[in-house]
């Protein structure tokens, strides 16, 4: 039986998110150290953008602050049409819980909890009860069905992954950030991986942004935002895992 699941319409006049002259500096003087310069990047509604460039290059950075898990030392960041810098620290709290998804490399699961409460816990948290028919969708997306119960020290990487990206699509957040989301995966369970997040966008308008050093992984991109030194030095659309090579051996990554 196929299930049908209602998606909301993309709107694309406002972008899911961008940041406007983005500097993020560390330390005073002799020992400043600046991880964004002065940058502008938007991210379009309904499609994944991979963020690349050799280490140190600020892809990290900007995302925390795009996410709202660190702030800029000058300049603005958006989510929808709410600047962040706007928000009081319980705002932010709640702009996270119920606006933004997270993955990250380290999966950051509750240890003491089931894979089901791991994807329900923000729900949770925020006192709301999920869509059911949306949750079994995504679990079975997943293919996690049969691992529930089980508590992450009772599941693969791949699986806590999967555990991960099933929580971040749970509560149908506007964006979703994930920080080398297969950086511990193996290459087929992080394709599988990449798959399912392309489908998310695909098939159901998610916004995804993905910071990673993996010219494979950018492949599943729609585009992809090349940084170095902490500047945005430029972008590509459709790319391809090796035209994303390509593009970072210019760059000395």
């Amino acid at each position: 039986m196929t299930i049908l699941i209602e998606t909301e319409p993309r709107r694309t006049a406002v972008p899911a998110a961008a940041a406007f002259a983005a500097t993020k500096t560390y330390g005073t003087g002799d020992t400043e150290v600046t991880a964004l310069d002065n940058i502008d990047v938007s991210f379009d509604v309904g499609r994944m953008t991979a963020i690349m460039g050799p280490s140190g290059s600020g892809k990290s950075t900007l995302m925390q602050c795009m996410a709202g898990l660190d702030q800029l030392t000058t300049g603005r960041v958006v989510i929808g049409d709410i600047e962040l810098s706007s928000l009081n620290e319980r705002q932010m709290t709640r702009l996270r819980r119920d606006r933004i998804g997270f993955v990250f490399q380290a999966f950051n699961l509750i240890p003491t909890l089931s894979a089901i409460e791991n994807i329900t816990l923000p729900m949770d948290l925020a006192g709301t009860k999920p869509d059911r028919t949306w949750l079994d969708h995504v679990i079975d997306t997943v293919g996690l069905g049969d691992r529930l119960s089980h508590r992450p020290g009772e599941l693969s990487g791949g699986q806590q992954q999967r555990v991960a990206v099933a929580r971040a699509l749970a509560g149908r957040p506007e964006i979703i950030f994930a920080d080398e989301p297969t950086g511990n995966l193996d290459s087929r369970t992080g394709g599988e991986i990449l798959h399912f997040m392309g489908w998310a966008v695909g098939e159901l308008g998610q916004t995804i942004v993905m910071v990673t050093h993996d010219p494979v992984a950018a492949g599943y991109a729609d585009r992809v935002v090349f940084l170095a030194d902490g500047r945005r030095v430029g972008e590509l659309d459709n790319p391809t895992a090796d035209s994303v090579l390509d593009r970072m051996r210019g760059l000395g990554g």
